[in-house]
């Protein structure tokens, strides 16, 4: 069964030292099948690695080698993201209190029937809210 996959249990996942058993559950899904992301995931992810770079968290080797590690994942990227971005994505979140970015996660799995991963418990209480099967 494929999933959407957001950003937060993916850098828990690729850090490895959050306190979570979600995100190895979340990613043994992923290698199994796949996962759709929007398209604001791929910078999302990347940015955050880049920060934890410039705060000497992990060094440049483990930045891209998770980018490359991730690259060869059954992940695909939806492209309509962007169009849904002030309709159905603002509606989302303005109805649950969520920043955009987060609401972009929600609309997608609303709209393609897939449940979420996320370690984020405002989109989590959003998804549930809105009938969106959350891996938890």
């Amino acid at each position: 069964m494929s999933l959407v996959l957001d950003a937060s249990v993916t850098l828990a996942f690729l850090y490895r030292d959050e306190d979570s058993a979600l995100p190895g559950r979340v990613f043994r899904q992923v290698a199994a099948s796949h996962a759709v992301v929007p398209s604001l995931w791929r910078l999302e992810v990347a940015n955050a690695l880049t920060a934890g770079l410039r705060r000497n968290r992990i060094d440049r080797a483990f930045r891209d080698g998770a980018l490359a590690d991730l690259g060869v994942l059954q992940i695909v990227v939806d492209h309509e993201t962007d169009g849904c971005a002030w309709a159905a994505t603002l509606a989302l979140a303005d109805r649950h209190g969520l920043s955009l970015y987060d609401a972009a996660y929600l609309e997608l799995a609303v709209r393609l029937g897939l449940p979420l991963g996320s370690l984020d418990t405002a989109l989590l209480a959003a998804a549930r809210a809105e009938g969106v099967a959350v891996l938890a």
